[in-house]
């Protein structure tokens, strides 16, 4: 098994948890209504806990530093996530649909993940999946209420996919590790995945009543797999480091 394309995975969905999981956390004490601020500060917790396992396996199996380590001892361009966790949280709108739309592509990676020859792997995802099943129904639940409530929620969501949906096409962009990843039997290819989430977003928008835009070029939002980022994640970077930065021998 090509061990250089387990970890080149590993380091990409969980780049992707852990800046999410930030992200996400921004949310703690600003909700609209304190059930929304309790809702994203518990989802947060859940993906940069998804993130440190991952972590776990990258440095009890492949040698690689230590969770902490990775998750602050980087730069930006050694970061693989795609480039939609990195974008700040915006309004409600926008951070719904970012999350309807991720836990949804997490959720098919994870079923996939499930049947992965990589055993830690597998059964690590079978755990996950039952919390982004959680994750998921959440959104689903908020949008398909606000899509169909008035107006003016059904414009903010409709101009929330325009923005993101574009955008999060960048969690499936392939590495050069993509087809050791399918040849080992660890994952589909991501364009595999890709397909079954165009698929699943256009029916879950429908019932929404939202449109899902056409999307002239799905690779204008690629580079972060490759260390390419927005300006938004160095920013954040440093807010993430802060207090680890102070002394990174320390021990809590």
């Amino acid at each position: 098994m090509n061990v250089e394309a387990i970890k080149d995975l590993l380091y990409r969905i969980g780049d992707d948890d852990l800046i999410l999981g930030h992200r996400q956390s921004e949310w703690t004490g600003i909700g609209p209504i304190l059930e929304e601020d309790i809702a994203f500060s518990s989802m947060a917790q859940d993906e940069i806990g998804h993130a440190q396992a991952y972590y776990v396996i990258l440095n009890e199996l492949f040698g690689e530093p230590t969770p902490d380590q990775i998750g602050f001892g980087r730069k930006s361009d050694a970061f693989r996530s795609s480039q939609l966790v990195e974008y700040p949280i915006g309004d409600y709108a926008f951070s719904l649909m970012r999350h309807a739309l991720y836990d949804l592509a997490e959720s098919i990676r994870l079923e996939e993940l499930t049947r992965s020859s990589f055993r830690p792997l597998a059964e690590l995802a079978k755990k996950l999946l039952r919390e982004e099943r959680y994750h998921y129904l959440h959104a689903t639940t908020w949008l398909k209420q606000l899509g169909r409530a008035t107006d003016e929620a059904n414009r903010n969501l409709q101009a929330a996919l325009d923005f993101a949906y574009p955008i999060a096409f960048s969690l499936f962009e392939p590495t050069a590790q993509d087809a050791a990843i399918f040849a080992d039997g660890i994952q589909a290819p991501e364009s595999e995945l890709e397909t079954r989430w165009v698929e699943a977003v256009e029916a879950l928008m429908k019932e929404c009543g939202l449109k899902v835009p056409n999307v002239a070029d799905k690779t204008a939002h690629y580079g972060g797999r490759q260390g390419k980022h927005t300006p938004h994640l160095e920013k954040l970077l440093a807010e993430m480091d802060e207090v680890f930065a102070i002394d990174t021998n320390a021990v809590w």
